[in-house]
């Protein structure tokens, strides 16, 4: 085993890679030849595309983060000064800072030890009359409890906002994410999700006044889509600022990464999912916890594949880390760090580290190892060999 370590070192397998192509570099390049690179035809045919592929007659809204697409469709739905917004801990910062942006106040409830996901036990605990919306985070592609958490919404008249940064492709109860009857769906493209346009994201919604008021909203409050304003027939100079907004609109380079992504969406899941069961197969007499699969015939977008190591494991998280990246050249991450670990949101809603301990517990001993789709036989048996080797009594 040392000659194959020897032979590794120059050779690091990163955690994440993006999947790109031929006909994405062609796409772009045609792009850049055609003059239009901010918001135009290719950020419409992108829109037209998903809403397509997601189906049940939803529209699409292409931003440049799901971070403004959060924050777009929180504002969409009617979240503002002093509501409270229910979501969890377990994710990344940006879910929950939309809501402060909105001067609404996130309030966060613990987590399904099984899933990482959401509570919905704890989200009907905190419902207040304050209360204005949820956010469930459909954690490394395993959807929440959505029929749990929709009739929760339903009884309380609460505004539902997937972030479905992780949950593409992924389905609930055999219903694609983002065709529910939630308000509104946040997908990210960011370079490492199931596919990517560099930095984006999209809104979709099945209602029609969400989606143009999204629309509105992500360029500066313009009363109309700035790719209709220079191919209508009216004066292209004229525009009227009907509301105060933001600058999220997605560029026509990066939507037509998109577009070209989009088709390979459903491939680049299968092969995610063939890695999955490598390691399924593989760690199952480990000391570890396996990330919980979906249930019956639902699909899980295995964005990330994350491991728990037991208490009998012979070393802690922090150490497999060090000795994956060091000893064997594999990257492996932390997702995530839980928010009420952070200083600023111990400040900010007066919580520390141990407020919400089922949480606290599994980030403790979690750890994401690589799976995506450009990693070769070779690369899965080496990620699989070194686990082994770490952890094997």
């Amino acid at each position: 085993m040392l000659d194959k370590k020897e032979g590794q070192k120059n050779n690091f397998l990163p955690f994440a890679l993006p999947d790109i192509g031929e006909e994405e570099i062609e796409l772009v390049a045609n792009c850049m030849r055609s003059g239009w690179m901010t918001t135009g035809p290719n950020a419409k045919q992108f829109e037209s595309d998903f809403a397509e592929y997601i189906g049940s007659d939803v529209h699409a809204v292409s931003v440049n983060s799901a971070t403004s697409g959060l924050l777009l469709a929180l504002e969409a739905v009617g979240v503002t000064q002093g509501d409270e917004v229910i979501t969890t801990p377990y994710t990344f910062s940006a879910t929950a800072m939309v809501c402060v942006h909105l001067g609404a106040k996130p309030v966060l409830v613990d987590i399904e030890e099984d899933s990482y996901n959401i509570s919905p036990e704890n989200i009907k605990a905190a419902i207040t009359e304050k209360t204005k919306a949820i956010i469930p985070v459909h954690f490394a592609g395993l959807a929440c409890d959505m029929q749990a958490i929709i009739k929760i919404a339903r009884e309380n008249n609460l505004k539902i906002v997937e972030d479905a940064a992780h949950a593409l492709p992924c389905t609930s109860n055999d219903q694609l994410i983002g065709s529910l009857d939630t308000d509104a769906t946040v997908y990210s493209f960011y370079a490492t999700k199931t596919i990517t346009t560099g930095e984006g994201g999209m809104i979709v919604t099945k209602d029609e006044d969400i989606a143009k008021r999204c629309r509105t909203m992500r360029l500066h409050g313009i009363s109309r889509d700035v790719f209709d304003r220079y191919t209508s027939t009216r004066p292209s100079w004229y525009y009227e600022i009907t509301a105060p907004g933001f600058k999220a609109n997605m560029t026509d380079i990066a939507a037509s990464i998109g577009i070209a992504q989009l088709k390979k969406a459903n491939d680049f899941q299968k092969k995610r999912q063939s890695i999955k069961e490598q390691y399924f197969e593989a760690f199952k007499d480990l000391p570890i916890t396996l990330p919980k699969d979906s249930e019956s015939n639902d699909i899980h977008s295995w964005h990330l594949f994350v491991i728990r190591l037991n208490d009998d494991a012979p070393i802690d998280r922090d150490e497999f880390i060090k000795k994956m990246a060091e000893d064997y050249q594999i990257g492996c991450s932390v997702h995530f760090i839980p928010l009420n670990f952070h200083s600023y949101w111990q400040e900010k809603l007066g919580i520390d580290n141990d407020s919400f301990q089922i949480a606290k517990n599994l980030f403790e001993k979690s750890v994401s190892l690589p799976i995506y789709t450009k990693m070769a036989d070779d690369d899965v048996s080496r990620v699989i060999e070194a686990v082994k080797e770490i952890l094997s009594p």
